[in-house]
């Protein structure tokens, strides 16, 4: 709607919009990804505005022209200079974002030429961007692939012998990730959801699939204990089919995994869950058909990239709660397909988190004994089982010198990444059984810790750690019923260390957590190996003009479509530095 008032006169007219005139109108502030309500933006936030560049955004101001009076949004720019746009024009400004501190935004000059010169700037940036999005669909689109048989009996079967209800989304998810598999090019997709909401199931299904399919499934994990949990799961669902198993990691002995290693090489293990230990040269496969990358964020590129090239053509599915900015910004350039998993469990709630410094320990604390004397369990993270940094609390000496003395009477833990394989599940299993009400630890429980009466978690020194690692180790909680708390404590109130730390206390969403990290660190190279940190484009500044990434990817989608082998005349430049991108590329792995 619009209007306008019109006092002298006891006048107000409003507008609507109506019909399929709306539809163009809709469209193309779609494409401008103009603001939507006066709700996405607050005072202070800064702003863009399509024909005067970058303001900062002062509020609502009602003025009085000529008698008509009405709404303003006041959008402030260097010099002191002010403009004051129309509410009704609102699809012509839209927020800024871009990598770093705020204190580093340069305002715009209103007048001048400079913005019109910076426009000029991203429409080349467009280019630039398209090519290499070329550069990326081509290599994807040359790559032969194998097309799974749709969905047979058996497929059918063990989807139904699933004990719990699936959610919408999961079935949606499933769905899409089974219909890539049926198609004749390789499937490269990422499963994007927060902890706890059923991402494990819906590879179980893909990996099923493949297994039906003739083809053997390969599960990569980061750390023994998710190893370990997976292979359970997996037998558990697995276990009135003809599947054969095997795990790679250290919770196995020696002998099986010999075993192991010969059936992958012969044929006779369909699945196998393994970690690193999977990379490893004297790892063969007879017929690899699935590769399933589980907390991606834990790898590096190099690592994942081992995968695609030692196994060209085979579908690979990527799992994460907050897919890393390589991925995501992958992902913005329409390499990587998506399928996100939204939707809580039933009678799943929200975390709630809240930053402390270590003044307000002692009354954490007493919140604490509350949650253990209602029940309950709790972990205690720390970054270090040893004393060495002189500002940080090492988690062996942390039990005797904080945690005994705030929670006498409780049964306290320890675990942490220098145990052997045998003492982790030891811990492990006297937390899940409750014979342990606290786990004091490393990062070691960041994935595969799943414990329904956790309902606590409290994370020391937080600001050592990155994003995507504060939101893993949240997601050890609030796995049952009820309310859970993530309690971050930082003593470096730095300005840096308050927006990280108050972003995560704001929103309990891994998409948005990577969102945040690829703002404010950049997706690194796409044919390069850097995880984080800005492509090096010649023109384009991928932060600061997002705007042409759907332009730029459109671009790309249509040539291709037209010339899926770039060999028309116009398209011979372009074709030769495709070409010597994939040399590059080769070059590097």
């Amino acid at each position: 709607t619009a209007g306008a008032e019109y006092p002298f006169a006891r006048f107000a007219l409003f507008t609507a919009r109506q019909g399929a005139a709306a539809a163009p109108q809709k469209a193309k502030s779609a494409r401008r990804k103009g603001l939507s309500s006066l709700s996405d933006i607050k005072p202070g936030d800064y702003v863009v505005h399509q024909n005067h560049g970058i303001g900062v955004y002062a509020g609502i101001r009602r003025l009085d022209l000529q008698g008509v009076v009405k709404d303003y949004l006041k959008i402030e720019y260097d010099k002191g200079d002010s403009l004051y746009v129309p509410v009704t024009q609102l699809d012509i400004v839209s927020r800024y974002t871009a990598p770093g501190d705020g204190e580093r935004v340069k305002l715009a000059k209103l007048g001048g030429d400079a913005w019109a010169k910076t426009k000029t700037r991203v429409r080349k940036a467009t280019q630039e961007m398209a090519k290499e999005l070329i550069e990326l669909y081509a290599r994807r689109q040359q790559a032969a692939g194998f097309a799974f048989p749709a969905d047979g009996d058996w497929q059918r079967d063990f989807e139904t012998r699933f004990e719990y209800d699936e959610t919408d989304d999961q079935l949606a998810c499933a769905a899409e990730i089974k219909k890539d598999m049926e198609r004749p090019h390789p499937m490269d997709r990422l499963l994007c959801g927060d902890v706890g909401v059923g991402k494990t199931e819906v590879a179980l299904r893909a990996a099923f699939k493949c297994i039906m399919g003739g083809k053997q499934c390969a599960i990569l994990v980061p750390t023994t204990i998710l190893a370990w949990q997976h292979y359970q799961t997996a037998a558990a669902r697995m276990q009135a089919f003809p599947v054969k198993m095997g795990l790679l990691s250290r919770f196995a002995t020696q002998k099986q995994m010999r075993a192991t290693l010969r059936g992958l090489a012969d044929g006779t293990v369909d699945l196998v869950v393994g970690t690193h230990r999977l990379l490893q040269k004297d790892v063969k496969f007879k017929d690899l058909g699935l590769v399933i990358v589980d907390e991606e964020q834990r790898f590096g590129v190099k690592h994942k990239e081992k995968l695609k090239e030692a196994f060209l053509g085979v579908d690979m599915l990527t799992l994460s709660a907050t897919p890393i900015p390589r991925t995501l910004g992958l992902l913005l350039f329409g390499d990587l397909d998506i399928s996100v998993l939204d939707e809580l469990p039933p009678g799943r709630t929200p975390v709630k988190t809240y930053a402390i410094t270590g003044r307000k320990r002692a009354d954490m604390y007493g919140f604490l004994a509350r949650q253990l004397g209602a029940g309950r369990q709790a972990y205690i993270v720390c970054p270090l089982i040893e004393e060495g940094e002189s500002d940080m609390q090492a988690a062996s000496a942390y039990i005797d010198e904080v945690a005994r003395p705030l929670l006498p009477g409780r049964r306290i833990g320890l675990l942490h990444g220098r145990m052997k394989g045998p003492e982790k599940a030891a811990v492990m299993q006297s937390f899940k059984a409750h014979e342990l009400d606290v786990l004091v630890s490393t990062t070691v429980i960041e994935v595969g810790v799943d414990v329904p009466n956790a309902t606590c978690i409290v994370i020391e020194n937080a600001e050592r750690y990155g994003l995507s690692a504060l939101h893993q180790l949240r997601g050890r909680v609030g796995r049952g019923g009820g309310e859970a708390f993530c309690i971050l404590i930082s003593d470096h109130v730095t300005d840096s260390v308050k927006k990280r730390l108050s972003f995560l206390c704001h929103t309990t969403d891994g998409f948005e957590v990577a969102k945040f990290d690829l703002e404010t660190r950049g997706p690194g190279d796409f044919f390069g190996s850097r995880q984080h940190g800005l492509p090096t484009l010649q023109i384009a500044d991928l932060m600061n003009d997002t705007r042409t990434l759907h332009a730029a990817q459109a671009e790309a989608v249509a040539m291709l479509a037209d010339d899926p082998l770039l060999e028309a005349p116009e398209h011979a430049l372009l074709e030769q530095q495709v070409q010597q991108m994939f040399e590059k590329a080769g070059a590097m792995n």
